[in-house]
């Protein structure tokens, strides 16, 4: 009986030692650096950190390599305030983003992160009403449909100038509406939003949560997807 407990709680250790093992072999990694083109110091990050100041390096990121997962680093700690969504790969400059990375989180692969969002897609609006509900709209400022705000609202300008978009969906590319790499400005009246530099969510991608950006930064007329994502 002894001898048959102690094989028992021996295959019970090695069965959780492997699941460990196999949680930690999925699990993401991230180094920034505090330099361009990976120089300077450099801190690496396996789990998601609300606040970069408990490793001396709030506003300090440059440079990232993404070496396993999907991340999202925030301007502000907590997650909070302008993001930007790296997939693996090495990125030696950030553009519009240098030094301002408060926060960084693993968010998990596109595919499992959005699957229960695909269903939208086909909420997106249609090429030939696109003019009147474009003319409609402008009518009632940000307002959308019955006094509710349109979760976000696109712009051609910086500064919420030129003809706007407002989706309600996601948008794989944004060639359905003529608004493929126009956007300057944007809205976003409810949730948070992954633009994409290319259709079907592909390339450079930021998040932006509930806000008014007046200026795209290195991404003005570059987005040609859009997606929500919380």
């Amino acid at each position: 009986m002894n001898r048959f407990f102690s094989r028992l709680i021996s295959s019970t250790v090695l069965l959780g030692s492997v699941s460990l093992a196999a949680a930690a072999a999925h699990a993401g990694e991230v180094t920034l650096y505090a330099d361009d083109n990976f120089a300077g110091r450099s801190v690496t990050l396996r789990g998601a950190t609300p606040d970069l100041v408990q490793f001396g390096f709030n506003d300090r990121t440059s440079s990232v390599i993404v070496r396993s997962g999907t991340w999202e680093l925030c301007q502000h700690a907590g997650f909070q305030g302008h993001c930007i969504t790296l997939q693996r790969g090495e990125y030696r400059q950030l553009q519009g983003f240098n030094d301002q990375v408060s926060s960084v989180r693993e968010v998990g692969g596109r595919d499992d992160r959005y699957d229960r969002d695909d269903h939208r897609d086909d909420r997106r609006y249609d090429r030939d009403d696109r003019g009147d509900r474009d003319d409609h709209r402008g009518d009632r400022g940000d307002r959308g449909g019955y006094g509710r705000p349109e979760p976000i609202v696109l712009f051609a300008r910086a500064g919420f100038d030129g003809r706007r978009v407002e989706l309600q969906g996601n948008v794989r590319t944004l060639d359905d509406l003529d608004f493929n790499d126009k956007a300057g400005s944007v809205i976003v009246n409810e949730g948070s939003w992954e633009l994409c530099e290319h259709a079907d969510f592909r390339g450079k991608c930021i998040v932006l949560n509930p806000g008014r950006y007046e200026f795209l930064n290195d991404m003005n007329n570059r987005i040609s997807s859009v997606r929500r994502v919380r």
